[in-house]
């Protein structure tokens, strides 16, 4: 009798046990559902990174036999927002390029953003000719001095995460990717050319 019982008992908790599995299961398959449909009426787009000015804050020329230049510009970015839900952006680093080599370096630091929005978010980089080879460092002072007219390539990725209730999606990655002139006697951009990608990560 005492058997019975037992196995009376052990039956009944298996099927307890079998109950709960089943029911996480079809909870957990509802909220993936949920998710999924969410997502899909939301259609997440794509952030949008732009470069929209730079302005010269600082020019150091030495007139010497070895002759330096030191460019110290600010960098603004328009981050656009088009999702009914919000951004997280990560710290982004953008590299400033003369002739293909690395000469100054900008960072914007991570920030939220809220859905349907526009934000201006900026950066100063100082440029100098500290890693370019004698060729180059000579060009960077006779375009400075001489022609008054500099042409540097700004390269960055952007990462960001939208927020959907509470849920937060797979990274989406944008590189940018910009060709800019500027003009060191009006301290101002002269023109710029700016490419993007978004991908998924």
């Amino acid at each position: 009798m005492t058997s019975g019982h037992h196995s009376s008992s052990a039956a009944s908790i298996k099927g307890c046990c079998c109950c709960l599995v089943l029911l996480f299961s079809f909870l957990l398959l509802l909220s993936l559902a949920i998710i999924l449909i969410l997502v899909l009426a939301v259609k997440p787009k794509t952030p949008q990174f732009t470069l929209q000015q730079v302005t010269i804050n600082y020019i150091n020329f030495t007139a010497t036999d070895s002759a330096t230049v030191t460019l110290v510009f600010r960098m603004l970015f328009t981050a656009r927002n088009n999702n009914i839900a919000g951004i997280k952006y990560r710290d982004s680093t953008f590299t400033i390029m003369y002739r293909g080599v690395p000469v100054g370096r900008g960072v914007v630091r991570g920030f939220y953003q809220a859905a349907h929005s526009a934000r201006n978010v900026e950066t100063t980089v100082s440029v100098d000719q500290t890693n370019l080879m004698q060729a180059d460092a000579a060009a960077l002072v006779r375009d400075v001095t001489v022609y008054d007219r500099v042409e540097l390539r700004v390269m960055g990725d952007v990462s960001a995460k939208i927020r959907i209730i509470g849920i937060t999606s797979p990274s989406v990655q944008v590189s940018l990717d910009c060709a800019i002139v500027i003009s060191p006697s009006k301290q101002s951009l002269v023109s710029k050319q700016c490419g993007f990608d978004g991908l998924q990560v």
